[in-house]
């Protein structure tokens, strides 16, 4: 009984290693109390619109945009259908030749950072009213960001875009919004090859200093030439008479 004993000790240090072992393992270097992927969320930011006879802007809310975070900034959008009152007043917009306008707050993209810029005025955007009834509510919106993620505008552009006069129905196709939301950010431009300059600098160095006969001088090079035109020209000299010679005496 007595030797059963240190045995008993060593299978159950074994197990407990082994189980210990197994946490680790499975933690994967997350914490306990840090939110996984799959828990981390965007934030919303509201989506406003205004149409009005007198072309005064006052603003309601057509929906909210969903913008989550990451490497790639992503947006989804959503967004209330055309009340009845409102698609008669569109259309009597669009019959004056009206602005529907759209507008966003400025914001920033990453989450951490919404704080230091949210609702610092907004963006506004619009298109002619006509053109948003004549495409059935169909609309590209395009958010544009600088290099640190903070919206700095916001563009509405319909399809089609020219207003030709079509007949709409106001219940078929004026109450459901058609719309393709993207992020535009900036594209880094290409910078200067100032290595691969310097480096071709090098090579014609190089070969120059391997070739001493493409170091000589203008006149080392050419001497024969520059010769043969001095003496050139003093034979051309010498063959002229001079000034006032030949007069015959009478």
């Amino acid at each position: 009984m007595a030797r059963l004993l240190p045995l008993n000790v060593a299978v159950i240090f074994m197990l407990l290693l082994f189980l210990c072992t197994s946490l680790v393992c499975c933690n994967n270097g997350r914490r306990a109390g840090d939110p996984s992927e799959t828990e981390l969320s965007g934030f919303s930011v509201p989506l406003e619109h205004s149409f009005e006879l007198d072309d005064v802007a006052k603003f309601q809310s057509r929906g909210s945009l969903l913008l989550k975070t990451g490497r790639e900034p992503s947006v989804a959008l959503t967004q209330n259908q055309l009340s009845e009152e409102d698609r008669a007043k569109l259309k009597e917009v669009a019959a004056v030749d009206g602005l529907y306008r759209i507008r966003v707050p400025r914001v920033f993209l990453q989450t951490e950072r919404q704080a230091e810029g949210q609702m610092e005025g907004y963006l506004t955007a619009f298109v002619r009213a006509c053109a948003m009834v004549e495409s059935h509510l169909s609309d590209v919106i395009t958010l544009h960001t600088d290099v640190s993620g903070f919206l700095i505008g916001v563009s509405i552009v319909t399809f089609p875009g020219a207003c030709r006069g079509t007949e709409v129905e106001d219940e078929v196709d004026l109450e459901v919004f058609n719309t393709t939301l993207s992020i535009m950010a900036p594209v880094n431009a290409p910078g200067p090859e100032t290595a691969l300059f310097l480096e071709r600098m090098e090579q014609e160095t190089e070969k120059k200093g391997k070739n001493p006969q493409e170091q000589k001088s203008f006149f080392a090079k050419y001497w024969y030439l520059i010769l043969g035109g001095a003496i050139f020209l003093m034979l051309t000299n010498s063959a002229q008479p001079p000034a006032g010679g030949g007069r015959e005496q009478s």
